[in-house]
């Protein structure tokens, strides 16, 4: 184990001056850290909540995954702001900041969110290898665990090696949902419908608590901050706004592609699924057999490859996240071979245990969005702070905008706890 000096508390203008090609040049390579943040928007957590929502809805939850998504870009522009103009992860800006007892329930959770990701992913990936080869859930975990390390491995020659390979994974699941989505033309009046906020049904709460849980991932915002933190020097406050710039474009492409990719699960689970009130929620398993058989082998190898490139990537992710929570939090790194192992043993005991893999996928993001508040709230506290973030500090507006999306999401948490508690109780 090794300490690390987080850097200073606001960094100024670097020394150095760059041609403006040059400096053209730096600032295009902020381009890539979204897409890299995209994948926790498209990991098995959201297949399995999709689907169960789609089949089990029908088009009911559409507003609530456009909602998400939508909301989701400004969540990961602030994240991106915060490293750009700082150059420190949001962790390491709670260390500086905040009193030791706080900084500790900070990576409290955050520990805990990012174990629910690794669960998630984990259990994707290996049933994605199980509908595949029709290999053993344990040992698919552990072949996972494999990959995602050597997807991780690009990471040692620089950024864009690794965003390039996590970008292959992201462009392959794409390509799943385009085939999948062209063979089954899901209905535009219900997704139109769906647009309307609705709660009606039983576990209605519990399935949109789950999708924004899946898309507005905790991990993703301390990751993406993280990216960003110690991506290129910046000559001044030009530069940190043209980089900002480009931050925006890359979220705005990155999170709009995985919005329509999540858009398309629940469609096409609404489409195929769905019965009517009463039809149970389908888990990723049958969603694979019923496509072999209904529709075609290639929908549902189609199905099956995105659903394994969507685990390995966010593996992979999943893992650099996990190295800044701890570096930033606690100024401490641990041999990633070593956090890996440790993060995916709940997996794998889930896994040999004989559970259900897609309730356990379902019941982790809901999880997740308990967390949300929590990194939300750090990061909108110290984005309009003038000391941190200078003249590029929140707006009014953003800020009481964000404060009322923190807001929504701990009332959508606690009515889900109410309803849970009445459920055991009666």
């Amino acid at each position: 184990m090794t300490r690390t000096s987080p850097p200073p508390l606001i960094t100024g203008p670097l020394p150095g001056r760059l041609t403006p090609a040059a400096k053209n040049l730096r600032i295009a390579t902020a381009l890539g850290p979204a897409f890299v943040a995209a994948i926790a928007y498209l990991d098995p957590g959201n297949f399995a909540t999709n689907f169960a929502a789609g089949s089990s809805t029908g088009y009911r939850l559409v507003w609530v995954v456009v909602l998400a998504n939508v909301v989701a870009m400004p969540i990961q522009y602030l994240a991106a702001k915060l490293g750009i103009v700082t150059g420190q992860s949001l962790p390491q800006l709670c260390r500086a900041t905040m009193g030791r007892r706080s900084r500790w329930v900070m990576w409290g959770q955050a520990e805990i969110v990012a174990m629910a990701t690794d669960l998630a992913e984990f259990v994707g990936a290996a049933i994605g290898l199980n509908l595949l080869f029709g290999m053993p859930l344990p040992l698919a975990a552990v072949i996972t665990a494999v990959l995602a390390f050597a997807i991780l491995a690009f990471q040692r020659r620089g950024h864009r090696p690794f965003e390039l390979a996590v970008g292959a994974m992201l462009a392959l699941i794409c390509a799943g949902f385009l085939y999948t989505t062209l063979r089954i033309p899901p209905s535009a009046t219900g997704v139109l419908g769906g647009l309307i906020p609705n709660f009606a049904g039983d576990d209605t709460l519990l399935l949109a608590v789950g999708i924004i849980g899946a898309t507005v991932m905790p991990h993703a915002i301390y990751l993406h901050s993280g990216l960003m933190s110690n991506r290129v020097g910046v000559a001044g406050d030009t530069c940190r706004t043209k980089m900002l710039h480009f931050a925006r474009l890359d979220i705005g492409i990155a999170m709009g592609i995985a919005g329509l990719v999540n858009l398309s699960m629940l469609a096409v689970a609404a489409k195929l699924f769905y019965g009517g009130p009463g039809t149970p929620a389908i888990g990723l398993g049958e969603v694979h057999n019923r496509f072999a058989e209904t529709i075609g082998g290639s929908v549902a190898l189609a199905f099956a490859a995105a659903l394994l490139a969507s685990g390995i990537s966010s593996s992979s992710v999943g893992t650099a996240a996990g190295q800044i929570i701890m570096d930033g939090f606690l100024n401490l790194r641990i041999a990633t071979w070593l956090r890996r192992a440790i993060t995916m043993t709940p997996a794998v005991v889930l896994l040999m245990s004989g559970l259900d893999p897609t309730k356990a996928l379902v019941l982790s993001q809901v999880t997740l969005s308990f967390g949300i508040p929590f990194a939300l709230g750090a990061l909108l506290w110290l984005t309009s702070r003038r000391d941190i973030m200078g003249e590029h500090v929140n707006t009014r507006t953003m800020t009481a905008g964000m404060a009322a999306v923190v807001a929504v999401l701990s009332g959508l948490n606690l009515m889900l706890l109410g309803q849970q508690l009445t459920t055991w109780l009666t």
